[in-house]
Order: C-alpha cells, then sequence, then structure tokens
C-alpha cells in the first residue's frame, strides 16, 4: 500500500492495517524459522511498512 493510499485512511483503519501488518510478520519470522521463506527482503519491507503506518497514526493523533 502506498503513502498517499495510507494518508486517506483515519487512525481506526491505520490500526486495523497496523494489525495486519504485524500478522504478516510472524507468519515471516515463522516461515523464516522454519527455512520456507522464499523473499529474504520481505521481513524487512513489512517492518519499514510497520514504522510508516506508526508515524501516521502519530501525525493524526498530534493533530487531533
Amino acid at each position: 500500500m502506498g503513502p498517499q493510499e495510507l494518508r486517506k485512511k483515519d487512525v481506526a483503519g491505520l490500526q486495523a492495517h497496523e494489525a495486519e501488518l504485524r500478522k504478516e510478520l510472524f507468519n515471516l519470522r515463522f516461515q523464516a524459522v522454519t527455512g520456507g521463506l522464499s523473499n529474504p527482503s520481505r521481513p524487512g519491507e513489512v517492518r519499514r511498512e510497520i514504522a510508516r503506518v506508526l508515524t501516521l497514526i502519530k501525525e493524526k493523533e498530534a493533530r487531533a
């Protein structure tokens, strides 16, 4: 999901997206341990996207 799509979401939508990303990161970590990870760079991408979402949540909460 791109930054502009994320900016259109409200805080509740961003928090829901963060929860989905955290579940995906958990699954990726599990796959890495079991040796089934097909894209080794994906966990880093997911961590960065979580950071983007948290930054937007903080920005929106500061404005309110």
